[in-house]
C-alpha cells in the first residue's frame, strides 16, 4: 500500500529546481590537487566552525594562498554532519543522512570524489497505517492523496496572491488552514488523513510547528531533480575530504570576536566545555558559520554590535528541530520491501514516521523521527522512556510479540549547545530577503555562512556547502581588494 511521495517526504515536491548557476561552483577545485593564486599577500582568515560550510570554504580560502585556521567548539569536526560509529559495521548519520536530488547536486560529486558510495532510497517506497493499525485501503490512499493535493493546490494560490500584493501580509500556516473553510467541510476520519499529511509535509520538512510557519514563504527554496540517495560510510567521508590539509583546532568554543579600528580582528576562545581559559587569535578577515540556533542564543558576542538588520533576520528566522530514535533489531519483523511506513491517528505526530534500513542497507533498523514540539519534549524524555513509547507505536502496527531493540541511538539537537536545533526554516514574520541580509559581509572584515544564509537551500547540506563557497569568494575579493 503505497502514497504519493509528496504526502510523505515533500523534498522533491517543491516547485523549482535548482540552476546550473548553483551546480557550477563544483568541488574539484576544493579537494587536494589544485591551487589558486592570491594577489598580494596571503592575508589572515579565522573559520568559526568546522561544519561544511566552513570546511568548504577554507579549502577554498586556503588554496587561493590565505592562511586559515580553523576553529571549532567540539571536540570533534562535522557540525551537523555527525555519523556515529557505535555499532560496529554500521555507521549511522546521526544528523544530515540524505543528499536530497542527486542529479546535479555539488555534494553528489563531493561523496564520490570522496570514496563514498551512493545508496539510493525510494520516496514511493511507503506503507501507511489507519488508526486501527491495519494499512491503508486503496479508497484511503486515494482519499489521502486527494486530500493533500487539493490543499497544496490551496496553499500555492494563497502564496503567489500575495506576491502579488493581493493578500495583506502573512499569515502562519496554521492560520490559513483555518481561514480556508477547507476543514469545515471534513468528516472524521479525512481530518486525521490530513493530520498525518501536514505533519509529514510541513513539520517533519521543517522541524517547526503548522503555528509558526511562514504560509508564504514555505516554498521559496528549491531542490535539486533525482532521487535521494544515503551515503555509506556516511557523511564523515565528506567530511574527511574536505577537512584534509586544514589546520583545525577543536575543543575552541568562540565567545567573542571584535573589530579593531585599523587594526584587523580578533577572535576570543575559551577552552573545553567553558572553562576559564581563554586565547586571543588575530585575524584579517573571520568567517562565523555556526548554527542559527547559535547566534539566535546569543553565545558570541560581536564588538561593535552587528547591524540592526542583520539582528532581525536573526531573531526573526526560525531553527527547527527534528530528532532521531534509531533502533537496532536482531531481526526484522516488518515488511522488507517498503523504505518508509508509518502511522494516521497521533494528534501531535508523535511516532508517525519511520524510515527502514532493511531495503536500502539490508539491517534491522528503524528510524523514527520527531519534528518541531514533540522533537522539543521529547528531548527531556529519558532514552528508556522514549524506546518504550518507540515500542508501543510499533506494537500498535506490527503486533504484541516483536522483539525488543539491541541498540539504541538518540539525538536531542535541541540540547545541542554548538547547534540549538537541527536546522532554520522560514518562520512566520521572516522572509528569503533576511537570509541574504544574513549573508552579507560587514564592513569587508566579517562575513557569515551556513545553511540558514541560504536562501534558496536553507536546511540542506549542499545549502550549507554552497553558501561556505560563497563566502569565500567574497572574502577573497575582499582581502584581495
Amino acid at each position: 500500500m503505497r502514497v504519493a511521495q509528496e504526502l510523505i517526504r515533500p523534498r522533491l515536491s517543491r516547485r523549482h529546481v535548482l540552476g546550473l548557476a548553483l551546480a557550477g561552483l563544483g568541488t574539484s577545485l576544493l579537494l587536494p590537487g589544485s591551487r589558486g593564486f592570491v594577489a598580494g599577500a596571503p592575508r589572515r582568515v579565522i573559520v568559526v566552525g568546522a561544519g561544511l560550510a566552513g570546511l568548504a570554504a577554507a579549502q577554498r580560502l586556503q588554496q587561493q594562498g590565505h592562511r586559515v585556521l580553523v576553529l571549532e567548539g567540539r571536540d570533534w569536526i562535522g557540525g551537523r554532519t555527525v555519523t556515529s560509529e557505535r555499532w560496529p559495521g554500521l555507521p549511522i548519520d546521526l544528523g544530515a543522512s540524505w543528499i536530497h536530488g542527486v542529479q546535479g547536486n555539488p555534494i553528489t560529486d563531493l561523496a564520490r570524489s570522496s570514496g563514498a558510495t551512493l545508496v539510493p532510497t525510494d520516496l514511493d517506497s511507503v506503507l501507511l497505517y489507519g488508526v486501527d493499525g491495519r494499512p491503508l485501503t486503496a479508497t484511503e490512499e486515494a482519499r489521502l492523496e486527494q486530500l493533500g493535493q487539493g490543499l497544496s493546490r490551496y496553499l500555492e494560490d494563497w502564496a503567489e496572491t500575495g506576491e502579488q500584493g493581493g493578500a495583506p501580509g502573512d499569515l502562519s500556516l496554521e492560520q490559513v488552514l483555518k481561514g480556508s473553510g477547507l476543514l469545515n467541510r471534513l468528516s472524521a476520519q479525512d481530518l486525521l488523513l490530513l493530520a498525518h499529511w501536514r505533519n509529514s509535509r510541513f513539520e517533519q520538512e521543517h522541524g517547526a510547528a503548522v503555528s509558526s510557519l511562514s504560509a508564504r514563504w514555505l516554498e521559496a527554496d528549491q531542490a535539486y531533480g533525482g532521487g535521494d540517495a544515503l551515503l555509506r560510510p556516511g557523511f564523515s567521508a565528506l567530511v574527511r575530504a574536505l577537512a584534509r590539509g586544514l589546520t583545525i583546532a577543536t575543543g575552541q568554543q568562540v565567545t567573542a570576536i571584535n573589530a579593531e579600528p585599523d587594526r584587523g580582528m580578533t577572535v576570543i576562545c575559551s577552552g573545553a566545555s567553558g572553562s576559564a581559559d581563554t586565547r586571543t587569535h588575530a585575524a584579517d578577515g573571520v568567517l562565523v558559520t555556526v548554527p542559527l540556533g547559535v547566534l539566535k542564543a546569543g553565545r558570541i558576542t560581536f564588538s561593535p554590535p552587528l547591524p540592526a538588520e542583520h539582528q532581525t533576520a536573526i531573531q526573526r528566522l526560525g531553527m527547527g528541530n527534528v530528532n532521531k530514535c534509531c533502533l537496532r533489531f536482531d531481526r526484522p519483523f516488518w515488511p522488507a520491501d517498503v523504505d518508509w511506513f508509518g502511522r494516521i491517528g497521533a494528534a501531535d505526530g508523535a511516532w508517525q514516521e519511520w524510515f527502514s534500513l532493511l531495503r536500502p542497507l539490508r539491517q534491522p533498523v528503524l528510524i523514527g523521527f520527531q519534528a518541531g514540539p514533540v522533537a522539543d519534549a521529547l528531548e527531556g524524555w529519558s532514552d528508556r522512556q522514549q524506546v518504550a513509547a518507540a515500542m508501543a507505536s510499533l506494537r500498535q502496527l506490527h503486533g504484541a510479540a516483536i522483539p525488543e531493540p539491541t541498540g539504541v541511538q538518540i539525538t536531542r539537537w535541541r540540547q545541542d549547545p554548538f547547534a540549538f536545533g537541527a536546522y532554520s526554516y522560514p518562520a512566520l514574520g521572516s522572509s528569503p530577503a533576511m537570509r541574504d541580509q544574513l549573508a552579507r559581509p560587514i564592513g569587508g572584515r566579517l562575513f557569515f555562512a551556513g545553511e540558514a544564509t541560504s536562501a534558496d537551500a536553507f536546511g540542506t547540506v549542499h545549502g550549507a556547502y554552497l553558501s561556505g563557497l560563497r563566502a569565500a569568494a567574497a572574502i577573497g575579493a575582499a582581502l584581495q581588494g
